[in-house]
């Protein structure tokens, strides 16, 4: 009987060996704002182990890293992060990572910076709100692609697969995105905001976009930004106006008011998901559904 106890009890622990030895060839990455997690999540599939630190209507400009979340970036084989200062208070977070040859990816270094739109708040950077373009979105896919494949050579073919399937799927978003919006005339298509985040939609779908704030919401609008962007949509005779889900609402609300106390009339549209994804498990809480979500409540607001 003892023999046969011993036995087992060897084969149990070969067997919980080999299992702590196949959990641990996964890679284990940390990423930052929730769309990052998604699309690596949607690249890496179970072969990886990902920890996002921001969740929902989560302001990434105002993120502050917790203890807990400085353990888990030192214990992470690669971190992913937005880039562009998207992150500004965990810049010397990710630089001491560096220093301690941490394998921190910027997402945005997947771009040309003559493409970047600059920023007239902040001298030299640019606006990193990136994820807003979907055809840069479809660059930034085949950099955690080979990101991950450089990292774990073994299962570089599923990587690539799954990144072919999600860009298939991004083939399909521009596309509806696009039949969406040819129904909004070209005159109505001014997107106003909480903050300038919406630079690249703008851009890549023929929106006028003007932003209450700043690129970054550490910068607060005062009476002044009210009044003139108060004036500018009477002017226009902007039909809409939008809050996001990651910003305070009390400063469109502001300027809901401000147009208002003028005589004109301008409804809040709806929620805009900006900084951050929607609840996990929802519709919005993927960077598709999310797209695709906002597209709808912009132009059915404007019509």
């Amino acid at each position: 009987m003892k023999k046969i106890i011993i036995t087992i009890s060897i084969i149990t622990t070969f067997l919980s060996c080999k299992n702590d030895k196949k959990e641990s060839s996964k890679l284990n990455v940390v990423t930052t704002t929730t769309m990052i997690t998604d699309l690596v999540k949607n690249i890496g599939g179970d072969l990886i182990t990902v920890q996002g630190l921001m969740g929902s209507g989560v302001d990434p400009h105002l993120y502050k890293a917790s203890e807990g979340d400085v353990t888990k970036l030192s214990e992470a084989d690669i971190i992913f992060y937005g880039g562009l200062h998207l992150e500004g208070k965990l810049v010397e977070v990710f630089e001491k990572m560096a220093h301690q040859n941490k394998k921190t990816i910027a997402l945005s270094d997947a771009l040309n910076a003559e493409t970047l739109i600059g920023s007239e708040y902040f001298q030299g950077n640019y606006d990193p709100h990136i994820w807003f373009d979907i055809s840069y979105w479809k660059t930034i896919t085949n950099y955690v692609v080979k990101t991950l494949s450089e990292s774990n050579p073994q299962y570089k073919q599923v990587f690539e697969t799954n990144g072919k399937q999600y860009l298939e799927q991004l083939t399909i978003l521009e596309s509806k995105v696009k039949a969406i919006i040819e129904t909004l005339p070209a005159d109505k298509r001014i997107l106003v905001t909480a903050h300038d985040a919406f630079n690249y939609f703008g851009r890549a779908y023929g929106f006028d976009v003007v932003g209450l704030q700043g690129i970054s919401t550490a910068t607060e609008a005062g009476v002044q930004d009210v009044q003139n962007l108060a004036a500018f949509i009477i002017e226009h005779q902007v039909k809409a106006i939008f809050v996001e889900s990651s910003v305070p609402k009390r400063t469109i609300e502001a300027l809901q008011a401000a147009v208002q106390s003028k005589g004109h009339k301008v409804t809040i549209g709806g929620t805009l998901y900006s900084d951050a994804l929607g609840n996990a498990g929802s519709i919005e809480g993927t960077y598709i559904g999310m797209f695709e979500y906002n597209v709808n409540t912009i132009v059915n607001a404007l019509k």
